[in-house]
Parts: structure tokens; C-alpha cells; sequence
């Protein structure tokens, strides 16, 4: 009895599917804690700074986003690369997998170059370094630039990552109505 390698999947179609379930979730994980954070968090945060802003460090003097988003965020991005590297040859998903690990990256970026320094100011140097009304200028540029981009990034992240899981689960149910 021969077996007729041509229709035997690879071992990276063979992973498609548990790679790209898992970065779906992660992704999904991942803006829904961006969402908790800023319908549920942040009103609080910048409700009255300076005020509200030594409220928070108090609150979050344990753990806080600091703890959970650096380590999460990258391991968004592992599960992307894998996500990537085992949809490659599906063609009508790598787009999907592509523009979403895109998203991530940029949101990534973009919290390193914006937000990181901003958390600084407001939260590690306070008004021991800046006045009352600087903190509550940098408090609404966060604010601002958090929807126009962190929100953004991630729902288009996560989007286009469920598309793509969509596109590879037909692929995948379809390859098994052939083969049963």
C-alpha cells in the first residue's frame, strides 16, 4: 500500500490551525483587557490629575498595566510570528496574519515611543517634577492618543486575525470533507 505524499499534510499545515487558534486568542485576550482598561480604568485614572493620578499609584503600588501589557504584548507577538510562519503558504490568510501582527507591532511601537514616556511623567515623576496643568495636559494626550491609536491597532489586530482563523478553519474543513 503506497501513500500518495501530495495529499499528506506538512507538518506547518498541520499547525496552521492550533498556531492561529492560539494567536486568535491571545489576540482577543489582549483587547478585551485594552477595552476593561480604558472604559473601566483610565475614566478613573485621569478623572482629576494630579489628584487622580496619585490615587492610582497608591491603588496600583502592587501590580499594575506595566506588569501585564510589556510581557503579554510580546508574547502577541511570538504567537503572531508563529501564526505568520504557518499560514505563509494559505494566501487568502497571510494577508489577514500579516496586517494583524502589523497592528500589534505598531501599537507596540507606538506605546514605547508615546506612552512609555508619558507613563513616566504622570506616574513615576508626578508633581515633584511637573507642574498641576502640564500633568493634566500629558493626562489628556494619553487619553487622546490612546483611542486614535492603542484601541485602533488592537481592534484591527484582532479583527483581522479572527478573519484570518476563519479563512484557515474553511481550508481546514474543507480538506477534511476531501480526505473522509
Amino acid at each position: 500500500m503506497t501513500t500518495d505524499t501530495a495529499t499528506r499534510p506538512t507538518t506547518l499545515t498541520r499547525l496552521r490551525l492550533p498556531a492561529l487558534i492560539a494567536y486568535t486568542w491571545v489576540m482577543i485576550l489582549l483587547l478585551g483587557a485594552i477595552l476593561l482598561e480604558t472604559l473601566m480604568v483610565y475614566p478613573n485614572v485621569f478623572a482629576d490629575p494630579p489628584d487622580s493620578l496619585a490615587l492610582t499609584m497608591d491603588f496600583l503600588s502592587v501590580t499594575g498595566p506595566s506588569d501585564f501589557f510589556p510581557p503579554f504584548g510580546m508574547a502577541t507577538w511570538a504567537f503572531g510570528a508563529a501564526a505568520l510562519v504557518t499560514t505563509w503558504r494559505q494566501r487568502d490568510a497571510r494577508g489577514w496574519v500579516a496586517l494583524s501582527l502589523a497592528m500589534v507591532v505598531c501599537e507596540g511601537i507606538a506605546s514605547v515611543l508615546f506612552f512609555w514616556p508619558r507613563n513616566e511623567i504622570l506616574f513615576v515623576e508626578g508633581t515633584a517634577v511637573h507642574s498641576a496643568d502640564y500633568l493634566v495636559q500629558v493626562a489628556r494626550e494619553f487619553e487622546t492618543w490612546h483611542w486614535a491609536s492603542r484601541m485602533v491597532f488592537n481592534a484591527t489586530a484582532a479583527l483581522a486575525a479572527f478573519v484570518a482563523f476563519l479563512r484557515v478553519h474553511r481550508a481546514w474543513v474543507l480538506r477534511r470533507a476531501d480526505l473522509g
